[in-house]
């Protein structure tokens, strides 16, 4: 109906099917902007707020609070004050929620692919859309492609997007290139051969913004952009505490407050993300290959590698984006990016950011790489 919008439950990630409504933030009759944070939903993942893609007036809030919901589903509708009451009822009775996997959903294609890189098999996702030039995210120590569950789809709506399971992590072969953050890089190099991509804006976050940063310094020419998501390779501090506790952590007991260190709300981290890296955890050799590479990068808690203080030297355009709240590495490394680079800090963020402040990092995101 015309002048009727209807705010849906979101798709984050990969592997989102369903939602649950956590609490409403605006009240029915609100002027809504786009980018207003309007509801809170739970996944199995982490908790987020949804916020407003198109503006309006906030007619009815379908779903209440409690509801679990699949992905489109109604939550409520905005319209504009001239459109009448039985207009909005009439529009919610006879809503029909798309059906899975048609639409935009077919056209990504499946969800998890794989390739063969240096003898080890590598999960990946590829998303987005058809033309342009390609953004590859890379995550940190001990991540996998899900940290990118926020950002991917936002990025992919006006670039083609990718997003690797570094050797070691998530699904891919438990085998490292080498412990140290040049072999990695050159490992993302062969990888953007294998899967066909010459060149990239590359994303990082932690770890995998220090592998960006020695791509830009060794492998030029496959580098568009560089954004660095609380980074390492800026500076010599790390906190080993977390990475160590982080390999060794064998229990729920141990691991919850490891990972509550990585964000500025610890209760974003719930028993679904702790089940699930605890699955990682315990494949075989996880563990041992974690402490080699903790002691190969961080070892004695110094970075032994900071390519980012060289990207300066290539000429590659860099945004920097940090929470300030940052107990993994210090948000004083920002002020280590190279003269000309966009330095953003978020205030009531911690070192997920790309999670915390969704919204906003995708919104310099698809600035930086020109989406």
């Amino acid at each position: 109906m015309a002048g009727i919008t209807p705010i849906v439950m979101p798709k984050w990630g990969l592997s989102m099917k369903e939602g649950t409504v956590v609490a409403w933030l605006v009240d029915e009759g609100t002027d809504i902007s786009v980018g207003m944070p309007i509801l809170d939903v739970e996944t199995d993942k982490i908790a987020n707020a949804v916020e407003a893609p198109d503006p309006g007036l906030l007619r009815r809030k379908v779903a209440g609070e409690g509801e679990l919901l699949p992905v489109k589903a109604l939550l409520g509708v905005m319209a504009d004050s001239d459109v009448s009451d039985a207009d909005i009822d009439a529009y919610i009775a006879s809503y029909v929620m798309p059906v899975a996997d048609e639409g935009d959903d077919a056209d990504a294609g499946p969800a998890t692919l794989w390739a063969e890189v240096d003898g080890l098999r590598v999960r990946y996702a590829r998303r987005g859309a058809a033309e342009g030039m390609p953004v590859l995210f890379i995550h940190g120590f001990g991540g996998d492609l899900d940290n990118w569950l926020f950002n991917i789809d936002a990025v992919g709506e006006s670039a083609p997007v990718l997003a690797l399971d570094l050797p070691g992590h998530g699904q891919s072969t438990v085998a490292l290139p080498g412990a140290s953050i040049q072999a990695l890089a050159d490992f993302v190099a062969h990888f953007m051969a294998a899967v066909g991509v010459e060149r990239a804006h590359l994303v990082g976050h932690s770890m995998g913004g220090a592998i960006a940063a020695q791509m830009a310094v060794a492998h030029p020419q496959r580098v568009a952009s560089v954004s660095l998501i609380a980074s390492a390779g800026l500076g010599p501090e790390i906190n080993t505490g977390y990475t160590e506790g982080f390999a060794k952590a064998g229990s729920r007991r141990e691991l919850k407050p490891v990972l509550e260190q990585l964000f500025n709300d610890p209760s974003l981290v719930g028993r679904q993300m702790i089940d699930d890296v605890l699955k990682y955890k315990r494949l075989d050799g996880v563990e041992a290959l974690l402490l080699a590479l903790n002691q190969g990068i961080f070892d004695g808690g110094q970075q032994a590698e900071q390519p980012g203080l060289a990207l300066g030297s290539t000429g590659v355009p860099v945004l920097v984006v940090w929470g300030r709240s940052d107990r993994i590495v210090p948000v004083a490394h920002a002020g280590n990016a190279p003269a000309g680079a966009t330095v953003e800090v978020f205030e009531d963020a911690g070192h997920m950011v790309q999670m915390e402040k969704a919204a906003d990092v995708n919104r310099l995101l698809r600035t930086h790489v020109g989406a």
